[in-house]
């Protein structure tokens, strides 16, 4: 199974990233060989749809489970679609997040927002 995290610097030390859209880069941890790696987010920096080609990002890596603090509702629903499950993410790193989920204690997502589509979120950046 391969699990995607958004983070903006390549260590699982690192926290998680408040979006999924506008993450720099997904750590991609593959649970059958043990390994990780990091693929940037191509999608970052699109003037609109960015949930949407993260997504994508996503898909093309293979990963079976997001984990994520949020997502907007066009991605979910192209993630969804595509049988990629996601779980909501707690604070703390990359890698607390993982070992989180392999023990069963993170929560399948459901509540997801309407996205941000161009508009600013907290501290004026956009989202």
């Amino acid at each position: 199974m391969k699990i995607g995290v958004p983070i903006d610097m390549p260590s699982t030390d690192e926290p998680v990233s408040s979006t999924f859209g506008r993450s720099k880069k997904f750590l991609i941890y593959d649970t059958d060989s043990k390994e990780t790696r990091y693929i940037d987010n191509l999608a970052m920096n699109s003037q609109g749809g960015a949930g949407i080609k993260a997504a994508q990002v996503i898909l093309d890596a293979g990963v079976d489970v997001l984990l994520t603090p949020q997502c907007g509702e066009n991605a979910a629903k192209v993630l969804h679609e595509s049988h990629v499950t996601l779980f909501q993410t707690t604070s703390g790193s990359a890698q607390y997040n993982i070992d989180q989920f392999l023990q069963g204690k993170l929560l399948k997502s459901g509540d997801f927002h309407g996205g941000y589509h161009g508009r600013q979120g907290e501290g004026g950046r956009h989202i």
